[in-house]
């Protein structure tokens, strides 16, 4: 797929290969395919000439666009692994993970760099603890450099010496999920995989050349550019969003549920095939598409360690009439089974080889409860703690520790429904006996500030339910109180009975 993408990209280098659109609506070319094939070859002369060899790994926390294409594309020319690092994740959580994948280099946008910290007259301003870096390896600026950010990467060095892709198979990117900032884990996929996620992409969708494409994933836009489609990323309003699609009529739309929901709250039509995944997206949603215009409307069913699994169309799915949610066929070459306790896990070329530090296994624990029926797979509800929040995956094991301050007993995050389908991510915090709930909700305002987009949308003080003989939280009874709480503020309700030896929130 890689060595497809490379020719496309140099044939007929004045083609369009990433739009962009106004506000107004008017799509202009954001890049070529020359454009793309010269950064990428300028990303990794420049990273080769930094002394980064076959094996390396390369952090990356560049804003999705052609420059973080370009980058992966370079990594893949030299053979690097590319450690995918997300800035809004918090200072704690980046800083764990930088000390786990230990980068040679990191390369970062400016804007990453001020969200991050790694800008240090920033950093100092946000009070933000930093470790050193000396310590995690030199960061490189790519794009336009901020003050305070780390020093440019020098796109200037000599192109001649590149060397041929790597054959064979090796570590491609690390992507973290979940664990804590003592454990932080992270999924490892290799260059096969990757390969394999794309290919059933591509065949998936099946893009045609020449004809606009609006997504923004990775897993979109290599297989699209490939096949010579080029691609619009998603315009952020959903105003400009509608107009966008109004204006590019693509022949494929990749958005997530939250995205889809919001463009047809702004009078959205749309063309060609739609698909949506990264949260559950259910057969009202992918009806509405369909009456706004698309000719097919998919919910994908997919994993950071197995990209795509599984895929359902809107009529399909809305003939559905069994208990739990059609997900669809597993897509070719995905295998299936359930644990004892009824844990879905999945296999396949796609499936990644492992995580960061740990042992190979072929089997994906998908967290979720599910089930085979006539070759389609059917999910009964997640087993893990994750809380699905739009399209994004908070795992509380990440940021509870950080909500144990003085006074507090116990904290937990839990995810309850909300009236559009998403999920509401609560903090639920038990303070000790005496604490003043005042001076306990000041205490929790710096650790909260810090936990960047996975910031609860309430904080409840509460006693938390306990089972088992470990008495241990019981998640599900204070998702279950968090959610009866919410419903009672927004109706003027008492919530109904208290949580905990002694109930009530605060």
């Amino acid at each position: 797929m890689l060595d497809r993408l490379d020719s496309t990209l140099r044939r007929d280098p004045h083609r369009p290969a990433v739009l962009a659109t106004t506000r107004t609506g008017a799509v202009r070319v954001r890049a070529t395919r020359g454009d793309l094939a010269d950064l990428a070859d300028g990303c990794a002369a420049a990273l080769r000439a930094r002394g980064l060899r076959p094996g390396d790994t390369l952090g990356v926390a560049v804003r999705p666009g052609p420059r973080a294409l370009a980058v992966l594309l370079a990594a893949d020319r030299l053979g690097l692994r590319a450690a995918v690092l997300d800035p809004g994740a918090g200072p704690d959580v980046l800083r764990a993970r930088l000390a786990l994948a230990r980068p040679s280099l990191v390369l970062a946008d400016a804007t990453a760099q001020a969200v991050a910290g790694w800008a240090r007259p920033l950093a100092r301003r946000a009070h933000l603890a930093l470790p050193d870096l000396a310590e995690l390896g030199p960061v490189a600026t790519l794009g336009p450099r901020l003050p305070g950010c780390a020093p440019a990467l020098d796109l200037g060095a000599p192109r001649t010496a590149l060397p041929a892709r790597p054959t064979g198979d090796a570590d491609a990117a690390v992507v973290f999920t979940s664990g804590t900032t003592s454990r932080p884990r992270a999924v490892v996929h290799t260059r096969s995989s990757f390969a394999a996620g794309m290919a059933a992409v591509g065949a998936l969708v099946d893009p045609r050349p020449h004809r606009p494409v609006l997504g923004g994933t990775f897993f979109v836009l290599v297989p699209s550019l490939a096949q010579g489609a080029p691609v619009a990323l998603p315009a952020r309003s959903p105003r400009v969003l509608a107009r966008q699609l109004a204006r590019l009529r693509p022949q494929a739309t990749y958005l997530t549920p939250p995205q889809l929901r919001a463009a047809l709250a702004a009078d959205a039509r749309f063309t060609g095939g739609v698909w949506t995944g990264s949260a559950p997206a259910g057969a009202e949603l992918l009806t509405r598409v369909k009456r706004a215009g698309a000719a097919r409307a998919w919910g994908v069913y997919a994993l950071t360690e197995l990209f795509p699994a599984a895929a359902v169309e809107q009529e399909e799915k809305a003939a559905f009439t069994g208990d739990g949610d059609l997900v669809g066929a597993l897509l070719p070459g995905v295998r299936a089974r359930t644990d004892d306790t009824g844990e879905l896990l999945l296999a396949g070329p796609a499936a990644r080889h492992r995580y960061l530090g740990e042992d190979p296994d072929p089997w994906v624990r998908t967290g979720d409860r599910g089930r085979l029926e006539n070759g389609r797979l059917v999910l009964a509800g997640r087993c893990k703690d994750m809380v699905l929040r739009g399209a994004e995956n908070i795992y509380p094991g990440l940021y509870e520790p950080a909500l144990h301050v003085p006074g507090v007993e116990l904290a937990v995050l839990v995810g309850v429904p909300a009236e559009d389908g998403d999920e509401r991510l609560v903090a639920l915090v038990q303070p000790r006996p005496g604490t003043d709930p005042r001076t306990l909700r000041a205490a929790l305002a710096a650790p909260l500030a810090r936990m960047g987009t996975a910031r609860p949308d309430a904080v409840l003080l509460a006693d938390i339910p306990l089972s088992g003989r470990s008495r241990k939280p019981d998640r599900e009874a204070a998702a279950r109180w968090a959610a009866s709480r919410l419903t009672a503020r927004r109706t003027g309700g008492t919530g109904g009975p208290g949580c905990g030896r002694r109930g009530g929130a605060r």
